[in-house]
């Protein structure tokens, strides 16, 4: 098998975990838009964190693999992975709740297919 079509299957296997990333993530903003807390570990409760543990880990994990493909493809890194792992975290008394922050992630993920699709 020649390099280039080493190359290419990697870069098929990338975009397939880009898209189950995505599918894992759209679920898990849609059960925190319906009132689940945990994804984005706002009260750092030891609790709820261990509930979503497997959710968060399965997404590091793949974000990670996504990663290195990348790399060997001379990509940049996986930006919503970066994005989602920098939303994580104690906030504010000001800052939203994680229900009304999830919905705006979906919001703009939704727009951002749209621009896509045009």
């Amino acid at each position: 098998m020649s390099k280039a079509d080493r190359l290419d299957r990697l870069d098929a296997h990338r975009s397939a975990l880009e898209m189950d990333y995505e599918a894992l993530l759209l679920d898990a903003l849609r059960t925190a838009a319906a009132g689940k807390w945990g994804l984005f570990d706002h009260n750092g409760d030891r609790w709820t964190r261990a509930a979503i543990a497997p959710t968060i880990n399965e997404l590091k994990e793949i974000g990670q693999e996504i990663d290195r493909a990348r790399e060997i493809l001379f990509m940049p890194p996986f930006e919503l992975h970066r994005q989602f792992l920098a939303s994580r975290g104690p906030v504010g008394p000001q800052a939203v709740g994680e229900p009304k922050q999830a919905q705006a992630w979906l919001d703009r993920l939704a727009f951002a297919v749209d621009d896509k699709g045009s």
